[in-house]
């Protein structure tokens, strides 16, 4: 399972712990992409304090986000995972999202004939590049894990088989029934 950011990273945490504990997978967590960036906070160190072992790591050691930097962070993904593929041969790849990390991720696994399941497909950000990337990760996906009937729909319209689409909820969400909140006297 590959985590790009704390964004990804907190919500596939649950269900990380879930596979961990089930004998009958054996989860490897590939940290990338803003983990690695002091700017962003050094965000791998979460996963460590969530007792998450981080396999492998790719550090892509720049915070430009200019068109030209993303282009080398990506070839730099290409190269590096392809080999953690090669040497690991993983039997499936569980991805989250819509950042570029995750779609170059997700092309390595496709050129490698790795099926791919995709969490949060279907959805929309209007104005942004994401759009773009969570539709080409949906494209190279075998199996889909949805939000929302709407998300289906716009998969389906998208060429995607109803059938390899599981309308789930949301992992965020999810993950919102197990945090304790605080009482509004204690707020207050």
């Amino acid at each position: 399972i590959p985590t790009v950011s704390r964004s990804d990273f907190g919500i596939l945490l649950p269900l990380i712990k879930v596979l961990k504990k089930d004998k009958k997978f054996k989860v490897e967590i590939l940290a990338t992409g803003e983990h690695y960036s002091k700017k962003m906070g050094n965000t791998f160190k979460e996963i460590s304090k969530n007792k998450i072992h981080i396999d492998s790591k790719i550090r892509l050691n720049e915070n430009k986000s200019d068109s030209t930097s993303i282009l080398k962070k990506s070839s730099k993904i290409i190269s590096k995972f392809s080999s953690l593929l090669k040497l690991n041969k993983p039997n499936l790849l569980i991805v989250l999202g819509d950042k570029y990390e995750t779609l170059i991720i997700a092309y390595c696994a496709f050129i490698h004939r790795i099926p791919i399941v995709h969490i949060h497909g279907g959805e929309k950000t209007i104005g942004s590049l994401d759009d773009t990337f969570r539709h080409l990760i949906s494209k190279m996906s075998n199996l889909h894990f949805v939000e929302r009937g709407v998300y289906k729909k716009r998969l389906i319209q998208l060429g995607e088989n109803s059938k390899n689409i599981i309308v789930s909820g949301s992992l965020a969400r999810e993950n919102l029934k197990n945090k304790k909140f605080h009482n509004i006297k204690f707020i207050e």
